[in-house]
């Protein structure tokens, strides 16, 4: 009889970026290889782009790319959702498909289903 064992062995996490402005219009922010923390808003005409994941904690009226390097695992988190663009390895949706009242000005996530930008709420 064979027995499998499995063992967990930690590994250095690639980091992540930490942002604790807000970000006006024009401004980019690339966090490369790591996911990105943004503490105060993403104003209109910035952008936020991350490998990783993205979490904003304020208003995420800009745009918010993850996954930018083709991580289909990536995820968008915000307590308000407001944005421009949301993409997620590749798969966007812009402002021209309006974003359900559920989750308009609410916390919310966008995560990769498929071919599909899924949008929720996030529940307390």
């Amino acid at each position: 009889m064979l027995t499998e064992v499995i063992r967990e062995v930690p590994v250095a996490g690639p980091g992540t970026m930490v942002i604790d402005r807000p970000l006006r219009s024009g401004q980019q922010v690339y966090a490369k290889g790591c996911d990105l923390v943004v503490l105060a808003a993403v104003n209109v005409g910035a952008e936020v782009i991350a490998d990783g994941h993205i979490h904003v904690y304020g208003p995420l009226r800009g745009r918010a790319i993850a996954g930018a390097r083709g991580n289909a695992d990536a995820r968008i988190f915000a307590t308000c959702m407001e944005p421009q663009l949301v993409s997620i390895a590749g798969t966007y949706r812009t402002t021209e498909t309006p974003l359900p009242a559920e989750v308009l000005g609410k916390p919310a996530q966008v995560r990769l289903q498929g071919d599909k930008l899924l949008l929720e709420a996030l529940k307390a």
